[in-house]
């Protein structure tokens, strides 16, 4: 109905729907109570004008009246905040097995990277149908990655991950912007995500030049750094063992509980001391300015993929173009 409409952005993901549902009741409830008010004013300016014989009545007290104006009121209210809620969580919440891209923002340019390899700038290439997960963090300030004709618009933070997710319904290329101002050159900050059918989509894949998968590269990443001395699978480690603990909840040092999850992960590479496993020391050095916003990716990729069977090796991925980790939940 509206995709023609100059004003309406084109509706593209399953969330867009629902987005602009929500919107369009809000559009409506809006204009009718104007409309409401309007006329009232009108009808009371004209009913109750001065002029001899007809004065107001003053009302000082109704129960009926006032419950129908704090009831009705109410039940509205409430059915926007359960509505958005609703929207919301689904919003917020990736599906299981979701294709996950890791971005890093910086001035003035988005640089993503697939989990088999592929790297990009300012341009993202999706399957149609498939669920994306976007892993995001920011290189210098504030920024926040907008697709319109999905309905997703994310803050995109410096020193921790945000996360948004899509799936796209139709094939087509569709605007990406930074929809926080960040700097002067704020509004060349601009993309496009690419969706593809998804023979398309193999065939892009097939034709560009990619490194070793993500995980591939935390693991090589994570043993030049020498964490495999300190994070063994056997008793004899001085860090706790990291084999599957990636979605899983830890005990802290001080009695509390933390879910390990992207940010955890981030935040131990970076400021260790923060949270200390329990029954572990605070030896562990600090990576803070020695690993890139990439080669925290990188390790956090790996550190995820020992929650699943195995890490991909290079060339098995380079036989398939679906994804090799996926996140665990």
């Amino acid at each position: 109905m509206f995709n023609n409409f100059p004003l309406w952005p084109e509706r593209a993901s399953t969330m867009a729907g629902n987005v602009d549902a929500l919107f369009i009741f809000l559009l409506v409830l809006s204009g009718l109570m104007c409309v409401l008010i309007y006329v009232l004013i009108l009808y009371f300016a004209a009913r109750y004008r001065k002029r001899p014989g007809h004065v107001a009545e003053q009302i000082e007290g109704s129960t009926p009246l006032e419950l129908t104006w704090s009831i009705i009121p109410m039940g509205i209210f409430l059915v926007i905040f359960f509505w958005g809620a609703v929207i919301f969580f689904q919003e917020r919440t990736p599906p299981r097995g979701a294709t996950e891209v890791y971005v890093v923002a910086k001035q003035w340019m988005w640089k993503l990277q697939h989990e088999d390899g592929q790297r990009e700038i300012n341009e993202l290439h999706v399957p149609v149908g498939r669920d994306i997960k976007m892993i995001m963090t920011s290189q210098d300030v504030i920024h926040s990655f907008y697709v319109p004709a999905f309905r997703i618009k994310q803050d995109v933070l410096p020193g921790r991950y945000t996360t948004a997710w899509f799936r796209a319904t139709q094939p087509g290329t569709y605007h990406l912007f930074c929809a926080e101002y960040c700097g002067t050159q704020h509004s060349g900050m601009i993309g496009q995500v690419v969706v593809m059918e998804p023979a398309q989509y193999e065939a892009w894949l097939g034709g560009t030049t990619s490194g070793a998968p993500l995980a591939v590269t935390g693991q090589r990443l994570f043993a030049e750094l020498g964490c495999s001395t300190c994070h063994r699978s056997d008793t004899q480690g001085r860090g706790p063992d990291l084999q599957g603990v990636f979605g899983k909840v830890v005990l802290l040092e001080d009695g509390r509980t933390v879910t390990a999850d992207e940010n955890y992960i981030r935040e131990s590479i970076l400021t260790p001391g923060a949270k200390v496993v329990s029954g572990y020391k605070p030896i562990m050095p600090t990576f803070q300015g020695m690993v890139s916003d990439e080669q925290l990716n990188a390790l956090v990729a790996y550190i995820k993929s020992l929650s699943q069977s195995q890490v991909p090796t290079k060339s098995a991925a380079a036989t398939s173009p679906q994804p090799q980790i996926q996140q665990v939940q």
